[in-house]
């Protein structure tokens, strides 16, 4: 049996002559945690409508739980959890009794209903807060009631959409480390989209960079990063020596850097100074150091550069279409 839970073929929506998710193909597992990343208005709200079953796609197919969301969304929706980027209570109940109302909805009885929301409020860190009228709560606790709204009916799935705007840095961190133990505990499937790289790179296993209604590449930050930074030279590393002649007074460029160039993996050398900038197919840090060091030159500093999440991003924008998707 597969484990894929969600699978999006040639999914399409257009308004018009606009077209807001273009042939989108997408599949993503059960228990991993995905970023939808780009900008406003990039087509993830309209993608994330279409997999609840909320609007149709004008072609295409998509698959949540193994369910057509266009021909049977109602099931859809018993199975997947939606937290939309500002959730909407009931003002005057509390917290606690917000919850109750919706696991009466998803017809838990009333012990049930009760045992189920009391383990929630614990699991979100709202215990303590569980009598105080929703509409007195701040914006983090609001997102954390809403997550824990969407866990009452034991969802395979929980779609965020933009789940951190508005919180503070700690109530960032907080809710965050909350979604990943989900997933690893609970084997819960997270598709989170957001336009925030930091806390995307946090969390997730894979990204999809999206950008005008395309899914430009997909895959893991090594595997993006491999793709764009050269696939001959995905590792750079940067050396600084304390002196730049050897002790009959040639200069160190001719010498070390041969040796550096027939390390195995090491593709190029640069030299200013007395740095060195060497480009390789691994991470050659342990070897360079090494070299240097019996070569007979200090080693002031050694770096291996690691391209995140907005390098990446910024380099998809930099080159647009001209990037090919990666699986």
């Amino acid at each position: 049996m597969s484990d894929t839970i969600i699978e999006l073929k040639g999914l399409t929506k257009k308004y018009g002559d606009f077209t807001a998710v273009d042939r989108l193909d997408l599949s993503i597992t059960k228990g991993e945690v995905f970023g939808l990343l780009g900008p406003n208005g990039a087509g993830k709200s309209t993608t994330i409508l279409m997999m609840l079953g909320l609007t149709e796609p004008t072609s295409g197919k998509v698959s949540v739980c193994g369910i057509d969301s266009t021909v049977n969304p109602i099931e859809v929706k018993r199975r997947v959890g939606y937290l939309p980027d500002d959730v909407g209570f009931y003002e005057q109940l509390s917290g606690r009794d917000n919850l109750l109302y919706t696991a009466r909805l998803n017809r838990l009885s009333w012990r049930e209903a009760e045992k189920r929301v009391d383990r929630l409020l614990d699991r979100v860190g709202l215990r303590e807060a569980s009598a105080k009228k929703a509409g007195k709560y701040s914006r983090g606790m609001r997102q954390r009631l809403g997550l824990a709204d969407v866990l009452v009916k034991n969802p395979e799935v929980i779609i965020l959409d933009e789940p951190t705007l508005g919180i503070d840095p700690i109530g960032v961190r907080e809710f965050l480390d909350l979604i990943v133990s989900l997933s690893r505990e609970e084997r819960i499937t997270v598709l989170l989209s957001s336009h925030h790289l930091h806390q995307v790179q946090q969390v997730c296993d894979r990204v999809g960079i999206f950008v005008a209604g395309k899914l430009l590449a997909q895959g893991n930050i090594a595997e993006l990063s491999k793709a764009l930074f050269s696939d001959k030279e995905p590792y750079s590393t940067e050396a600084r020596i304390e002196r730049t002649e050897t002790t009959d007074g040639r200069p160190l460029a001719e010498g070390l850097r041969a040796r550096l160039l027939g390390l195995r993996g090491v593709v190029s050398v640069r030299v200013d100074g007395n740095r060195f900038y060497i480009g390789s197919t691994q991470d050659v840090t342990t070897l360079v150091a090494q070299t240097i060091v019996d070569s007979g030159f200090g080693l002031k500093s050694l770096n291996m550069k690691e391209y995140g999440l907005d390098d990446i991003y910024t380099k998809y924008f930099e080159g647009g279409e001209l990037y090919g998707k990666t699986a």
